[in-house]
Parts: C-alpha cells; structure tokens; sequence
C-alpha cells in the first residue's frame, strides 16, 4: 500500500505497551476504559464528563486505548472525545425523544431480525460493540451483557430466511457483528450463504474505526469465502482516519470486500461543510465510499447532538459539485416511527411543464430541457421483469406491491410463535397479515 500521510498516535500511558499486545484485539477490548479513574489516566476531564461517568442507568461506556488515544486529551471539544465520553446532556430529555425510534421492534417477525424493506432484511447479532457512540440508535438494548442473542434466536432468524425468498440481501449489524468470536462469525455467514435465494451479504461495523488491529489476516480469509460480501464503516470525523484505519482498510479491499461509509451528522462534531468535504475526500484515499449521512435519531441522550435538517441540506449543497461525485453521501433521515430511510437533497429542479424542465446547478446557474415531444414507454405486459415481480397470493415473506398495496404474510410454520413483551422481542406472529407503516395508501401498522 502507498504510504498515506495520516496519524499514528498512542497516548503515553501507553508508550511501554509491547507491541504484540498493543496491536491484539482482544488486549484492546480486554483494556477499555469506562470509569472516572480510567479516563484521569489520559485525559483531563470535565466536570459535566465526571457527573455523567459517575450517574446511575446511564448507557454503557467503554473505549478501546486505541481510540482513546486519538482524543487530543486537554481539549473537552476534541470532535472523538465529544462522541464517546458522555457529559451531563445526555440526563437532560428532549422533545420527540423517542426508546425505539425507528420502530425496529414493529418489524421484527422473529427475535433480532428486522424486515422492513421488501427484498433485504437487518439481521441482530450481538449486542455488543467495540466501543460505544453516544448517540446510539440502539441503546435500548446494546450494550447489555444479558440481552445477547441466544443459538435458539439465531436458528429463527435462519428458518425465517429460509422461508421468505423475497429476501436477497442481508446486513449484519447489532451491536457489531466483528465483536463475535471469530467461529460464530464464520458459522453465522456460512448458514446464510447456504440460502440459495439470498444473494448479497453486508456487515455494519465501527470495529475498524474503534479497533482496526482486529482485521487480521483470519478475519479477511473467512470474509473472502462468502462473496459477494460488502461492508459498511462508520467514520464521523477526519481526526478518526488514522494510519491503522488506512492499512486496515486496505486489506479488506485486497480481500475484495467493498467498503462504503456511514456517518452521522452531529452538532458541534461535524456539522461544517468543509470539514465534511475534508472527511470525504480523506475516505476515498483509503478506498471508502461515502454512502449515508445520516441525521440524528430521536434517541434517549442525543438530544445535544442534534441539528436542523436544513444543515444537512447544506452540507449536501457544499458538496455537490464541489468535490467528486462518488463522494457525495445521500443525506437521509431514518424516519421516526418506522417509515424508512427518506432522501433529502437540495432543490435542483426549480419547475417542470409537458415540454420543458427548468433546473439550476451548483453554481446558480439556471438552464432548461427539452422534453420529447413524443414517449412510447415501457410495456409491463410484455416485459419479462415485471411479470417475475407478480407473485403468487399467499406466498411467504413480503409481497410487491400489489393493487397500491403491500404487505407482509406471516410465514408459514411461524404460527407457534407469541408475542413478547417488552425489548426488541415484540413479535407479531398472531396478525394473519402485517402492515409495513408507510407503504401503501392509507395504510398504518
């Protein structure tokens, strides 16, 4: 790999730390920092940080030496510092807070797996993460050493697939799936290759981010057996790009595994369109491509990371046109209630007519396109893609879209299953039909 002029930093209470220990994975989970103590030893905190480390009930910290030592530790408004210390506005409620925001329980047909789009599911496996972002979308139920996934749930979440072959693409998250012993990794991405109908696999993970020393050479050599396999990281700051995410990331892309970026869009972090075009661009010299930017969720404890909407936007328009067109992430909004992931863009198209479309680009300038004068479109009758797209009435799993609406069906052999109270585990295998919130007229789950 050519060499790339980004950081390599270790804190000084870690200069003495052997090398071989030093870049082990398991020394970097085993030495996490999560207490007042912990943290005096290589930072010097606030006082709203040691209220906040010292309240009761308040979402899991813990923070891997290497990323630790990314934090400029006298500055309390170090960008990593702000999204993995917390402070004492994570006690202070918000209007629209919201326990499960995107209403993941709602979509949960069996334990840990979240249907909500038609051909694609979320698949939970672990509720453990390498260390633990402050604005969490799912702290709910990460974080907890006891509402980890048991055998029995993952052998649901396998039979659902099993029996739903609208489903061809399944992404892996939690928790992060690159926390799991290396063996249910391989175990868990074997038994889904294994489905003949599901066509693409995804893992979610902040482990390179948090911890790039665990992309070893055995985890890249059991990633390459199930392709085509994509992952996604998540990279909120420049400061976060180091020499170790650089050399980490290279051997997942030599390992012929796409990578693609998510990040979130946080008050006093990143919420600068320069500082956003510097992240992006610094992506793509490791071979990451911006995929989402996402606005805050309404989740318990952000609410002082949130921004308007409108800056979203903005950022969007600062970078369009202005940088690389593959640098440019879809900024989205993953809608309360369930409603799925929405696109926000800024307003290119200013009017449209039968014959005539007026559109500005970047810069202002304001032009027009001729609409043809005559369109023949495209026969649903006689194309073979749509006819396949018609599915038996009955059939398991999710339908098209069928007379404007669309629905789930329970699947079959899936009636001994009951609702459970409480936590992500809310099942509704009793409904003969479930309604997705939002597709469809009128409809509401």
């Amino acid at each position: 790999m050519t060499a790339l002029p980004f950081p390599s930093k270790r804190a000084p209470i870690y200069r003495d730390v052997p090398d071989e220990k030093w870049n082990d994975w398991r020394w970097q989970l085993s030495n996490r920092l999560n207490s007042v103590e912990d943290f005096e030893k290589v930072l010097k905190l606030t006082d709203s940080e040691k209220k906040a480390l010292t309240a009761q009930d308040l979402f899991r910290v813990d923070i891997t030496p290497y990323f630790v030592s990314l934090v400029a530790p006298d500055d309390p408004y170090d960008p990593i510092r702000l999204q993995v210390i917390p402070t004492a506005n994570e006690i202070v409620p918000f209007t629209g807070m919201m326990e499960d925001s995107l209403a993941e329980d709602r979509h949960s047909p069996v334990p840990g797996l979240v249907h909500r789009y038609p051909d694609r599911v979320l698949m939970l496996v672990t509720t453990q993460c390498a260390s633990y972002c402050r604005y969490c979308t799912r702290s709910r139920i990460v974080g907890d050493p006891s509402a980890t996934f048991s055998r029995a749930e993952f052998e649901m979440q396998i039979n659902y697939l099993k029996k739903t072959p609208q489903v061809r693409d399944v992404l892996l998250s939690g928790g992060d799936p690159l926390t799991l012993a290396p063996k249910l990794l391989e175990e868990l991405l074997a038994r889904l290759r294994e489905i003949p109908h599901i066509e693409i696999l995804r893992i979610g993970s902040r482990v390179p981010v948090f911890m790039p020393m665990r992309v070893t050479e055995e985890l890249t050599n059991v990633l390459q057996k199930f392709h085509p396999l994509w992952m996604n990281i998540h990279v909120n700051h420049p400061n976060e790009i180091s020499a170790e995410l650089a050399e980490a990331c290279d051997k997942l892309g030599r390992a012929g595994v796409p990578l693609g970026n998510q990040s979130v869009l946080l008050a006093g972090v990143n919420d600068c369109v320069h500082l956003q075009r510097k992240l992006v661009q610094d992506l793509l010299r490791i071979r990451v491509r911006p995929y989402y930017l996402y606005q805050c969720d309404l989740v318990e404890g952000a609410g002082h990371f949130r921004t308007p909407v409108a800056k979203g936007i903005e950022i969007i328009e600062g970078l369009r046109g202005h940088t690389s067109g593959f640098a440019v992430p879809t900024f989205v909004v993953d809608a309360p209630g369930g409603g799925g992931k929405i696109p926000l863009a800024p307003n290119y198209l200013l009017s449209m007519s039968d014959h005539k479309v007026v559109m500005r680009n970047f810069e202002g300038f304001v032009t027009t396109y001729e609409e043809p004068l005559s369109y023949q479109p495209h026969n649903p009758e006689t194309c073979s893609y749509c006819k396949s797209k018609r599915m038996e009435p009955g059939q398991a799993g999710l339908t098209a879209l069928l007379d404007g609406e669309a629905m789930f069906i329970k699947p079959e052999g899936f009636d001994e299953l009951h609702n459970r109270e409480g936590g992500m585990h809310r099942l509704r295998s009793d409904q003969e039909k479930w309604k997705p919130l939002g597709i469809g007229p009128g409809k509401e789950t």
